[in-house]
């Protein structure tokens, strides 16, 4: 694959698979959840080997290094080769730890409605 010279933001997170589409990507650039080098960016910044780049999605922010350039969209296998995935271990536990409470409330498809003591449950740790 040739390496490319200039690449924006917007464009690299599309191309290794970050977002499934390039409008989400700009989407996020413009509501201020990506961060490159800790600075909030714009969707046309252009970005550089080795830049840390921090995207915010609930509940946690993952950090990736950019190891190489690439504008075209690229398969799932050959995208890992364009990025490093630095997201601290505290981050991930967060994610566990949001998982974990989901399921506790989780009510399998097909048992019906929660009756009246188990919507109070609910509400009570809900809100």
């Amino acid at each position: 694959m040739e390496q490319e010279v200039e690449v924006r933001i917007d464009k690299w997170l599309w191309a290794v698979r970050i977002f499934k589409t390039r409008n989400m990507a700009t989407q996020e650039c413009r509501k201020g959840r990506i961060l490159i080098n800790g600075v909030q960016v714009k969707p046309s910044r252009i970005i550089k080997q080795g830049d840390i780049i921090a995207v915010k999605q609930d509940p946690l922010t993952r950090t990736y290094k950019v190891k190489a350039l690439l504008s075209k969209r690229v398969s799932a296998k050959v995208a890992v080769e364009f990025t490093e995935d630095i997201t601290p271990p505290e981050e991930l536990q967060k994610l566990e730890l949001c998982k974990a409470q989901h399921e506790q409330f989780f009510r399998p498809h097909g048992t019906g409605r929660p009756t009246k003591k188990e919507r109070r449950t609910l509400n009570k740790y809900l809100c």
